[in-house]
């Protein structure tokens, strides 16, 4: 039989072994907190890669651990290590799924793998679960402006800014939405309401896109002009140039774009919209050096070479320059039909007179193979025409003429071409008749002037809609 004595002494030694179990433990979970803590300050400094080795080690004392994945999958992310970031991320939001950081985490990394569908779902699930939130909201309002769906964007947006009127950056990219939008007011109302609270450089420059596009031109100059004076920056200086240009204020235009161009000379967006002012203003020659230095800074980029075109039909004295770039953009391109009709119309234009080095069969077939890329190019049609027509080829030249007005029907010189081959052909009457169309076109100004305006404000507005245009 066991005596009372020896009964309490085991009972004893099983409290005593009891305690020191729970001391012990006591002891590990201090360790694994001091750890994590650790690992923690370490991410917050910026030391991603000791921070992940950290939290390597806990996750084998800590396998389930919602806080140790969530770090591990953000000092992950921040390494750009994406597909191990995802791991853990999903990890954690599975272990915790009514977090909302959690799944905005998640979703965040999942944009970045390039699973947008994915993230989609979790930015959803986040706004679910925290519909309150200033941060689900904005995030999945920023998702679906990055998106390009800013109908969608824009409810989001607005519950982001009723939760907190001082957010400026959401503030900024809802007035940016609305404008996208069409609702020009309320876009005005919310710029005008961030300014109150912040004068920067990129709400005025944002206020003046939503006047040019309201219609009320001077304002729009104004607030581009403030924007450029408070941030002198390549896009705003564009911006304000441009907004000159597109309304024939040529004269500030030129000066903006030259000091654009002294504080900025590798753009070549600058030195094609100062080209297109000097142009614009008959100072022809120096447009042709403004946009041979844009066709040198970017030689492959098509935008500036239809202005370089242009100017060299009122400035020729320049013709081995520029010939040289339309030939090295051809020779670049050979796959665009507009790069191989600028090399044709380069070496024909000036020279069209008897001129011993020109090698019209060149042109020709430059021509041809313009066309065979690109069918539907009316100029290339209207030029070929008029080649063989110079030529004295003149039944040759009638479908040309046909086939480029079936494809353009204002193109005037196309219906004088045209009737002035019907003449040679014998076909009075249909001479009579293109003779006619040609000076109704003429008398409703369909010529150069609103042509080049509407080229200027193509390229004006593509650039501004550009990814790269805006940060």
């Amino acid at each position: 039989m066991i005596s009372r004595h020896s009964a309490q002494c085991g009972l004893f030694l099983a409290v005593l072994a009891c305690l020191s179990a729970v001391a012990t433990a006591r002891r590990q979970h201090q360790d694994l907190d001091r750890a994590f803590q650790a690992a923690v300050a370490q991410y917050d400094s910026g030391q991603f890669a000791e921070a992940i080795a950290q939290l390597e080690k806990l996750l084998h004392s800590a396998p389930e651990s919602f806080e140790v994945h969530e770090l591990l999958g953000l000092a992950y992310a921040a390494q750009s290590q994406d597909a191990r970031a995802n791991e853990h991320l999903k990890k954690a939001a599975t272990l915790n799924p009514k977090s909302a950081p959690a799944r905005t985490n998640l979703a965040t990394n999942l944009t970045r793998l390039g699973k947008p569908e994915l993230a989609l779902a979790e930015f959803k699930k986040a706004t679910e679960l925290d519909p309150q939130s200033f941060d689900t909201n904005h995030n999945l309002g920023e998702f679906y402006v990055r998106s390009g769906k800013l109908a969608e964007a824009a409810p989001f947006l607005e519950k982001a800014q009723r939760i907190d009127p001082s957010a400026y950056d959401n503030g900024y990219d809802l007035s940016l939405a609305l404008l996208q939008l069409g609702r020009l007011s309320e876009a005005r109302q919310m710029v005008l309401s961030l300014l109150k609270q912040k004068d920067t450089a990129e709400l005025h420059n944002l206020l003046g896109e939503i006047e040019e596009k309201d219609g009320k031109f001077v304002h729009a100059e104004n607030e581009f002009e403030l924007a450029a004076h408070a941030d002198p920056t390549e896009s705003n200086l564009f911006d304000w140039g441009s907004e000159l240009l597109l309304h024939r204020t040529l004269g500030p235009a030129v000066e903006v774009f030259q000091q654009a161009t002294t504080r900025y000379p590798d753009s070549p967006r600058l030195m094609i919209g100062l080209g297109m002012a000097l142009y614009a203003r008959g100072n022809y020659d120096d447009a042709v050096k403004s946009l041979l230095r844009a066709a040198d800074l970017a030689p492959s980029d098509p935008r500036g070479y239809p202005f370089l075109s242009k100017a060299y039909d009122s400035s020729p004295s320049q013709a081995d320059d520029v010939i040289q770039r339309f030939r090295r953009f051809a020779e670049l391109q050979p796959r665009n039909a507009r790069a191989q009709y600028y090399y044709a119309m380069s070496m024909w234009k000036g020279k069209r007179t008897q001129d011993p080095d020109l090698d019209l069969h060149q042109i020709e077939a430059l021509l041809k193979e313009a066309l065979v890329l690109d069918p539907k190019l009316a100029d290339a049609h209207l030029q070929l025409g008029n080649l063989w027509s110079d030529q004295k080829k003149y039944p040759e030249s009638v479908p040309e003429y046909l086939k480029a007005l079936e494809l353009n029907p204002d193109l005037a010189d196309a219906h004088y071409r045209l009737a002035q081959a019907y003449v040679r052909t014998g076909e009075k009457d249909r001479a009579q008749e293109q003779f006619q169309v040609y000076q109704k076109l003429r008398e409703q100004h369909l010529a150069d002037l609103d042509k080049q305006r509407a080229e200027i404000r193509q390229f004006v507005f593509s650039e501004k809609d550009s990814p790269a245009a805006k940060p």
